[in-house]
């Protein structure tokens, strides 16, 4: 058996557009498997689709909202009736709010808490039934070095990325009697749109994570393809439960 063969499997990847999750679902297209690109942008889903086609064997794409709870289970159901089967869901869809935590409104706290960690639950939920009934599956939800550390302009992104690693052992917990491996990836400081308007927002971000991070660069999506198929494949059937920095060595240094 390869471990990183994903020949014949199916993955939903929310966010999977572009940044982290269009880097994930290009390693997963690689590695063989047929990719669901779930996001709000129509147009954007269908640009990942046709570089992903030319990848692997073959992709769709869904719009959906997914801070609304119709939007995730439908997203699944539409999934699995497109391809037959669901194997590999990475909860990446994410947003964040960069301002003092005095000045949040109510409404704005819980549009991040719904974006980046209720939906990874109720996709988690939805996909469930199907892992099961297949004999197994893989989660993997994407987490943040802020899931361990403090930001004083991140709160309710820090709060959704903490939530987002103790669903995972929970779930972990839960369904591994099921065959089903949940995984969390804590990404440190990529490179991509969303970063990029952090890096105009909070003054001295480029220069204090190029210092701090002992690889000497800001990650790249393309940083995340092989960790996707490693826990996205039969390689990963005794890892569950982990939450596994990809950030350079941000988090080691004091």
């Amino acid at each position: 058996m390869n471990p990183f063969d994903l020949s014949g499997r199916v993955a939903i990847v929310t966010g999977g557009n572009g940044g982290i999750g269009l880097g994930m679902a290009r390693g997963l297209a690689r590695a063989g498997a047929r990719i669901v690109v779930a996001g709000r942008n129509a147009a954007k889903n269908q640009a990942a689709v046709a570089e992903l086609e030319t990848l692997g064997p073959g992709a769709i794409g869904i719009e959906v909202d997914l801070s609304r709870e119709d939007d995730c289970r439908s997203l699944v159901a539409r999934g699995v009736e497109a391809f037959g089967r669901l194997d590999i869901l990475i909860n990446n869809a994410g947003i964040a709010l960069r301002k003092p935590p005095q000045d949040y409104t109510s409404a704005e706290w819980h549009r991040v808490l719904d974006t980046n960690l209720t939906s990874a639950f109720l996709c988690s939920h939805a996909a469930y039934p199907h892992m099961k009934a297949a004999g197994g599956g893989k989660i993997v939800s994407i987490g943040s070095i802020l899931s361990l550390m403090g930001a004083s302009f991140a709160v309710a992104y820090a709060a959704s990325k903490g939530g987002l690693v103790q669903m995972t052992r929970a779930l972990a917990t839960a369904w591994a009697a099921d065959n089903i491996q949940v995984n969390a990836i804590l990404p440190g400081w990529i490179d991509t749109d969303l970063t990029r308007s952090a890096r105009v927002e909070v003054d001295g971000l480029d220069a204090r994570v190029r210092s701090r991070t002992p690889c000497g660069r800001w990650g790249t999506p393309n940083d995340f393809e092989a960790i996707a198929v490693l826990l996205g494949g039969p390689g990963s059937q005794f890892i569950t439960g982990a939450a596994i920095p990809v950030d350079g060595g941000y988090t080691i240094q004091a």
